[in-house]
């Protein structure tokens, strides 16, 4: 479950995404525009202290990109090259936003949400006192075994930033895929797939295989 405050971003998501995504190898599309979200989907950090939001954006006219970011209360340590960057929210105060492939909270999560076939965390507002459900603008799948031991995922070895993102834990491997739809097989193992509005048909998000 994904608990969400009303509440103003300062610069916003799309801010931040706008200015750092063009210096990204895998990025496609013009530059200088303002991007738009296609949709997002969340995870829930078990110890609630980690938000974890994976966006789809691209620019009116250009691919969508998949996402994934971590929000923290402070600086993830060792993750200064992958920080998005900064944002003032008007209920936690400073968030150190940073893309999720290196943060072992966002490794964990993902591997777990496909291995158990859990798939995205359902996401609440709380009104007045009660929880009004949000509704989900990606459709995720998976094919993962609610049954399945998911080892534990430690810190990330090694990332390698490109258009399939490898991230390696030394337990699991996981694949990212950065422009969805852009086509290719993936890797052999659990996939999380997903769409949106615009994009009527199901593809490949993400992949998992254990070691």
């Amino acid at each position: 479950m994904a608990l969400l405050h009303r509440a103003t971003l300062h610069p916003t998501k799309l801010d931040l995404l706008t200015a750092w995504l063009p210096g990204r190898q895998w990025f496609a599309g013009p530059t200088g525009v303002e991007l738009v979200s296609r949709g997002a989907y969340r995870f829930d950090d078990p110890a609630g202290e980690v938000g974890i939001e994976t966006m789809l954006v691209g620019a009116a006219d250009g691919p969508v990109h998949h996402v994934p970011l971590t929000y923290r209360a402070a600086p993830l340590d060792g993750a200064d090259g992958w920080l998005v960057g900064t944002t003032e929210h008007s209920v936690l105060g400073r968030r150190w936003v940073y893309d999720g492939c290196v943060d072992p909270v966002y490794a964990a999560a993902l591997a777990h949400a496909i291995l158990t076939g859990s798939g995205q965390a359902e996401q609440y507002f709380e009104v007045d006192g009660r929880r009004e459900v949000r509704e989900p603008t990606v459709t995720v799948v998976v094919d993962g075994a609610a049954d399945a031991q998911v080892p534990t995922v430690g810190a990330v070895r090694r990332v390698v930033d490109e258009d399939r993102t490898l991230i390696d834990t030394g337990t699991v491997e996981l694949v990212v895929v950065r422009r969805p739809g852009a086509g290719a097989d993936g890797p052999a193992g659990g996939m999380l797939s997903g769409r949106w509005h615009g994009q009527s048909t199901t593809v490949p998000l993400a992949y998992v295989r254990t070691r």
